[in-house]
């Protein structure tokens, strides 16, 4: 069991900060960091067990749904994420193999699971900057027939987007969707973070090759060929893009074809 956090260095907060003298830049992203992690609430210890509890609720609650699918509507964006059968949805808490529960990411907002690796069909525009080895891909969208990105444009760096899906064929379909809220701290403040375990907790995202064995019933005991049978991905990258924002929405696809909202505006809709 572990935690993954960040701590300000120089040269990061003068890239989040670039418009503030060099002596503040630390301080404000010591500010920003704290505000990410619900520090400064009257109460921070409380904040968090209520929020881990309400992320637990709501993976049980979408993983009992078992949809086959979550679509994304919204401005560039229409687009089906197929689920496999026996997915989970998880996040926030996690348990070690002996039973020690702890929250592996400060901060976290996402509820994630596994998109099924040949079944995502349409289009998705991104809502903020896909930022890879310190460079931003900017407004970029992508096209998926059978699972696989079949076209590819973007604002700016789209060369480098390019390289990234061409690592192997894991790499141009999806390993992760997960769902956040708009209203969460992260997005409220604005920033860009240039630093994913911050960024990808702005808005909903999805990520580009390998996926969670976690979020699969009976994952982590599968090989890789019996994972990549159930339609888990599996590539080298994984790469968290955000497509969220208040703008979106998204619906739950029943095995009937019945559809229920899942987020409205960007908040959540049960």
């Amino acid at each position: 069991n572990g935690t993954v956090v960040s701590v300000p260095t120089p040269g990061w907060a003068a890239k989040v900060f670039p418009n503030l003298p060099p002596e503040q830049q630390q301080e404000r992203l010591w500010q920003a960091i704290l505000a990410a992690c619900r520090v400064d609430a009257p109460d921070p210890v409380a904040a968090w067990q209520t929020h881990i509890r309400q992320i637990r609720e709501r993976g049980v609650y979408l993983t009992a749904k078992q949809y086959t699918a979550m679509h994304f509507r919204g401005p560039g964006t229409d687009l089906s994420v197929g689920l496999p059968a026996g997915h989970a949805w998880v996040g926030g808490q996690a348990a070690s193999h002996s039973g020690i529960q702890h929250v592996p990411n400060f901060p976290t907002e996402e509820i994630f699971s596994l998109p099924h690796r040949e079944r995502v069909e349409g289009h998705v525009t991104t809502t903020k900057p896909f930022v890879h080895a310190g460079r931003a891909i900017e407004k970029f969208t992508l096209s998926f027939s059978a699972g696989r990105v079949v076209k590819i444009s973007a604002d700016q760096g789209e060369e480098t987007l390019r390289h990234l899906i061409e690592t192997d064929e894991g790499a141009a379909r999806l390993g992760e969707v997960a769902l956040v809220a708009h209203s969460s701290p992260i997005s409220q403040s604005g920033i860009l973070f240039y630093n994913t375990l911050f960024d990808e907790n702005a808005a909903d995202h999805i990520a580009l090759g390998r996926a969670y064995k976690q979020c699969l019933q009976g994952g982590p005991q599968m090989n890789d060929e019996a994972f990549n049978a159930a339609g888990g991905n599996l590539s080298l990258t994984h790469n968290d893009f955000m497509i969220g924002s208040a703008e979106i929405d998204v619906d739950g696809v029943l095995a009937d074809g019945r559809r229920q909202p899942v987020m409205r505006q960007g908040e959540w809709a049960f």
